[in-house]
């Protein structure tokens, strides 16, 4: 059940007194696991309790479990918060005004937090003032920093929105990899060239929307990060050089009759192939082998 804003309170205590305490990592995360499942966050509990500063800390804790659970808690509420947040925009939307002389009016529209407005080619977390320092591991924070720039690129959503997928995103790949090592950030940086791809605009919004999830996005290959047209145009290619490649080549021969125009030289090899009509001569295609010159004949 829900749990009020005085047992939050408790809890919070009991968690900072673990962590002060050295208590065993077993004891910290059924702590956070409580405050993940029973507290329903709204944007004044949080406030009064500080509990977000407080679980936040928690994503620095040297033991994966209790960081990534910390983490899993943040994310949680703010995107509890933020949904409270637009509902109660709208519910605050002035009522249209009462009709006159008998008109009827339309009501006012509805207006929806809008996303982001500007160059969306140029998005970077520094000049949006996104604050990157989730993690307190300076590289991870880079690594978030890194992934919000590939999911802003051409993207009107709000920094909010990519913040918390980035961090997703990149605590995925942290527990994938087994930590900050060079497969964790070669990852990261393969996933964000692909972001930034000007013709795979398709993949930022499939990671976005969810299609995509983040666990799902770290253990993707080369050709499952291509878009599809890209994909197609790769089928398309391979199946003419297969074609290609089943053309048996016409086998040239070397003739002592046949003399090249350029250095005079009677070295030439030739090959014949039907190029026109059934009832057409052959075409030849000579080569000088001496200084490379080359001619046709029929």
């Amino acid at each position: 059940m829900p749990i009020d804003a005085k047992e939050v309170e408790t809890r919070l205590k009991a968690l900072q007194r673990a962590v002060a305490g050295g208590d065993s990592a077993a004891s910290i995360t059924d702590i956070l696991k409580s405050l993940l499942n029973d507290v329903v966050p709204t944007e004044e509990l949080l406030r009064s309790t500080k509990a977000g500063m407080i679980v936040s800390k928690q994503k620095a804790n040297p033991n994966k479990d209790i960081s990534r659970l910390a983490q899993e808690i943040v994310i949680k509420w703010k995107k509890i918060v933020q949904a409270e947040q637009t509902q109660s925009k709208k519910h605050k939307m002035p009522a249209s005004s009462p009709p006159n002389n008998g008109s009827i009016s339309s009501p006012a529209p509805a207006h929806e937090p809008k996303g982001f407005q500007g160059d969306k080619s140029k998005r970077r977390w520094d000049t949006e003032k996104v604050d990157i320092k989730r993690t307190g591991i300076p590289s991870r924070d880079n690594c978030i920093g890194l992934l919000y720039n590939g999911l802003a690129f051409m993207s009107t959503e709000g920094a909010t929105t990519l913040i918390i997928k980035a961090m997703e995103v990149e605590q995925a790949a942290y527990d994938k990899f087994g930590g900050d090592n060079q497969e964790y950030r070669g990852k990261l940086r393969s996933l964000f060239q692909n972001l930034k791809n000007a013709t795979n605009r398709e993949l930022g919004p499939r990671v976005l929307s969810g299609e995509i999830s983040a666990k799902r996005f770290v253990v993707m290959s080369h050709d499952e990060l291509k878009s599809a047209q890209r994909r197609e145009e790769d089928l398309k290619l391979e199946a003419d050089n297969l074609k290609k490649a089943q053309v048996p080549m016409a086998e040239k021969s070397i003739s002592d009759a046949l003399r090249c125009g350029r250095c005079g030289q009677k070295k030439v090899s030739y090959s014949q192939a039907q190029t026109r009509s059934a009832d057409e001569p052959m075409t030849t295609f000579c080569e000088c082998t001496v200084c490379g010159n080359r001619w046709k004949f029929s």
